[in-house]
């Protein structure tokens, strides 16, 4: 069995497919921009912290070199540096390292000896470098240098100090990039850090195992990542070069120092896991009430499409055509168009109806006109012979007058069978039209003349527009039309008992010009009506109220009409008069 083979199925899984497609789509779109913005963020993050962290160690080691020249030019310093005593010396600087705050405060004399060291870092410290920075000092120059140390490296700034241009010594200021003042660095740039001396890692202020594996990002340029245990870092490395922080200061060298500052990957974006969580749960819920949304949604599309494919398969085992699909009164969850459908095709089977009625109805009315004619051909003869033996007789003189009534009596019943024999012709036989210009206020006045003459009794008023041009039609039988009409509205305003309604706009003749290009003609009476039940039967053939017509005016009239392409309405009011509308194209 093929499960798409029912409608409700192919709209179920449509909308379903449709609806989970684009909530995945939405879903992994909004992951993507979430995790592209937090790696964005953690790697702007690690940028900024490696610009802090430079930014502090310069400015904490030139403001280590200043307090260096401030210690350099006390007068006590420099009294206590010219008595060349360490005991002297040494109280001394440990009370204005402490002031300073620096890891490292040595007093050296003019031949580089050691007169006193204070701070928490007491190195072996490399003889040649601080002879070279003192040698410098003799000439005024402050030297910047790194002095090994265990667990990380010194950064030493050496200031000479002079009393009236004679050379008392040096004071060397330094910090160190150690663990103490990685710790501190992490908490100014909320990142892990790590120095390395000469490419080997010293001091960190993640567990020491991972020393050998952040020794391979030692100097390598860009963001990097790297798994540590079981968390992921994203590293940075940065090269701490000495810089002079004044133009008579130099660089001494010494090792090469760089920072790697980290940051963790898996624990910052850690919050992005309860946000693909968030997601996939609400995704879920999202797909699950669609899913039963498209049921919904399926099942009021085609339920009335059931109910129309039950109704016609009735309609094809049956052969009933008039079979109308049974319309439930109106909710608010209905499909509008599925009803829209239903009333469709009710309203074709109405059609369906009135087809049949009208096909059977032509069907007699052309079984009636072939008879009609056969008819008619057969009584003219008799007629014409009873005509010729009427005009012997009156030709004859000396009849009673009882004899001269009855011949004017059978002249006028003759005359009037052959009216009517020559409408049934009319009617049954085919028109054909021979059009030419016509002007139709001519036409329409020509038509009042001849009914006029024939019927007279009641006026007609006539409202023509002048302004009307010719149009191309067949104008005889336009009049023909129009005789046929005026002739029913006569007989209608005759037919009212109360005589003054018998005016002179008792029947109204009026031309106009339409819309869309077309010329009107209508023709108002104030006649006795028609009635309701009997006005959808004007235009059929032997139809008549008048015990004296035949029927075949207004249906030979409509014929006529629609022939040369115009339309015929009739509207009416018992009791208060007809309105016979023609509307005609320029062109026939």
């Amino acid at each position: 069995m093929n499960i798409f083979s029912s409608l409700t199925n192919r709209i179920f899984f449509a909308s379903a497919l449709l609806t989970v497609v684009a909530i995945g789509v939405a879903v992994y779109r909004v992951n993507v921009a979430v995790s592209t913005q937090a790696e964005n963020e953690l790697r702007r993050g690690i940028e900024e912290a490696g610009t802090l962290l430079e930014e502090y160690r310069t400015t904490l080691f030139e403001h280590y070199a200043r307090e260096g020249r401030l210690v350099a030019d006390l007068s006590n310093m420099k009294a206590a540096m010219a008595e060349r005593d360490q005991p002297t010396v040494e109280p001394i600087a440990e009370r204005y390292q402490r002031q300073i705050g620096c890891d490292l405060l040595l007093v050296t004399d003019p031949s580089a000896q050691l007169l006193g060291a204070a701070g928490r870092l007491h190195p072996e410290y490399p003889v040649d470098v601080l002879r070279n920075a003192v040698s410098r000092a003799k000439h005024g120059e402050e030297t910047l240098s790194l002095w090994p140390h265990a667990g990380g490296v010194i950064q030493v700034v050496t200031v000479p100090s002079f009393t009236n241009a004679e050379f008392m010594g040096t004071v060397s200021v330094g910090f160190a990039l150690d663990e103490q003042t990685a710790g501190t660095f992490k908490r100014l740039t909320n990142s892990d850090i790590a120095f390395a001396v000469n490419g080997r890692v010293e001091a960190s202020t993640l567990p020491a195992g991972y020393n050998e594996q952040l020794q391979t990002l030692v100097g390598s340029p860009g963001i990097h990542v790297i798994h540590l245990g079981d968390a992921e870092y994203v590293a940075l490395s940065r090269a701490l070069q000495l810089q002079d922080t004044a133009a008579n200061m130099s660089p001494a060298g010494g090792p090469t120092t760089s920072a790697l500052i980290l940051r963790s990957r898996t624990e910052r974006l850690q919050f992005l896991n309860a946000i693909h969580r968030e997601l996939a749960v609400t995704a879920f819920l999202a797909v699950l009430a669609a899913t039963l949304v498209s049921y919904g949604v399926a099942r009021t599309v085609t339920r009335p499409l059931a109910a129309i494919t039950d109704t016609m398969r009735e309609m094809a085992a049956t052969g009933d055509l008039t079979r109308k699909i049974a319309l439930s009164p109106t909710t608010r969850w209905e499909d509008e168009d599925a009803r829209l459908l239903a009333n469709t095709f009710n309203a074709m089977t109405d059609s369906i109806v009135r087809f049949q009625r009208e096909a059977a109805q032509r069907e007699r009315l052309s079984s009636l006109g072939r008879l009609s004619t056969v008819v008619a051909h057969e009584i003219r003869n008799p007629l014409m012979i009873i005509r010729t033996a009427l005009r012997t007789l009156k030709k004859s003189l000396g009849h009673p007058p009882e004899v001269q009534s009855a011949v004017a009596d059978i002249d006028e019943e003759v005359t009037r069978l052959n009216r009517i024999v020559a409408e049934v012709l009319d009617f049954a036989r085919p028109i054909k039209f021979d059009c030419g210009p016509v002007d139709v206020n001519a036409l329409c006045e020509d038509a009042v003349r001849a009914v006029g003459s024939e019927e007279p009794g009641v006026a007609v008023h006539m409202d023509l527009d002048r302004d009307l041009g010719s149009i191309v039609t067949d104008g005889e039988r336009v009049r023909l039309a129009l005789v046929n009409i005026l002739t029913n509205a006569r007989h209608a305003v005759l037919a009212r008992t109360d005589r003054q309604e018998r005016s002179e706009r008792a029947i109204q003749v009026i031309t106009r010009e339409t819309s869309g290009g077309r010329v009107g003609i209508d023709v108002r009476d104030r006649g006795v009506g028609i009635e309701a039940e009997d006005l959808a039967r004007v235009f059929d053939p032997f139809f008549t109220t008048r015990r004296t017509g035949t029927g075949l005016g207004l249906a030979i009239s409509r014929r006529i009409i629609e022939g040369l392409g115009g339309t015929i309405t009739v509207s009416s009011r018992p009791g208060h008069g007809t309105d016979v509308r023609i509307e005609l194209p320029l062109a026939s």
